[in-house]
């Protein structure tokens, strides 16, 4: 199965006191990447959060967006200590104490502290995440299908244009022997039947793609049996779509005819479209 290395995922969650809303998204890219937008996120959500994409992808540039608002609690302290030296230096200075008032001494800076924390439902956030996370790989593999279906239509159509090439060429190589001998019988009066047969073949088979037809028919079931494992490796693909690639070019080279040299750069277009395809694969 092709699963695609470009994929989106979201989820959310809101109720009354709070909201949290999680979006995952991805693109193609060498090696496993993972980086985390959120605010506040504590190391352990962040641990799990890394831990869980990398399970289940091998490869991919991932992008995490966290968003939540929470309910929050709201700490007042006073610093006793320094609040007895503020009163001890109004005493001793010539200011009334006793117009002094809260407003004239709360900014004082370090004897009154206000802090805030967030109530923080880590739960809740992990059900966000995983939501978003299986809606992710439902994306992915939706892409993979398609992929999917785009390799298979071009190798068929490879093997297709592969099995008309051969039929062609079969024909043209006792074409080309028939040509070969009408053409020396008649420069030469007389000559050496057996080595001329012999020297005839050896120029028929210059031009014989038996052999890189059966490489490229072979090279299209194992296209067909890796795409169709429990799990598809892109760098494996790949591999076998440059040595596709390859069996291609050389047969080109050896088509002399000009409809059969077109079936081949129709071939060599099909493996570059392919290869294209095969950069969004894990």
């Amino acid at each position: 199965m092709i699963n695609s290395m470009t994929g989106f995922g979201s989820s959310e969650m809101i109720q009354n006191d709070f909201e949290i809303y999680c979006e995952i998204k991805s693109i193609n890219h060498r090696f496993n990447e993972i980086s985390i937008k959120s605010n506040d996120l504590p190391n352990d959500l962040e641990d799990y959060i890394k831990k869980s994409i990398s399970k289940d992808n091998k490869r991919g540039k991932f992008e995490v967006r966290l968003r939540f608002k929470m309910p929050q609690k709201t700490y007042y302290s006073i610093d006793t200590e320094l609040l007895k030296k503020f009163k001890t230096s109004l005493e001793k200075s010539t200011i009334d104490s006793s117009k002094i008032k809260f407003n004239d001494i709360k900014n004082v800076p370090g004897i009154f502290q206000i802090n805030t924390s967030i109530n923080l439902n880590k739960k809740h956030i992990k059900d966000v995440f995983n939501n978003a996370l299986e809606d992710f790989h439902s994306s992915k593999v939706s892409e993979g299908k398609k992929i999917c279906k785009v390799l298979l239509k071009k190798i068929n159509y490879i093997k297709t244009t592969i099995s008309k090439i051969n039929k062609a060429s079969q024909k043209n190589i006792h074409k080309r022997k028939r040509k070969y001998q009408q053409k020396v019988l008649e420069i030469i009066d007389t000559l050496d039947k057996k080595r001329l047969e012999q020297e005839i073949v050896l120029l028929a088979l210059k031009h014989d793609v038996s052999e890189e037809i059966d490489r490229i028919n072979f090279h299209c079931e194992s296209l067909v049996k890796e795409i169709n494992q429990k799990k598809t490796s892109g760098k494996k693909i790949d591999f076998i779509l440059q040595e596709l690639f390859r069996e291609a070019n050389t047969l080109t080279v050896k088509l002399d005819e000009s409809n059969l040299k077109s079936y081949g750069l129709e071939i060599k277009l099909s493996i570059e479209e392919m290869r294209e395809q095969i950069q969004n694969v894990e």
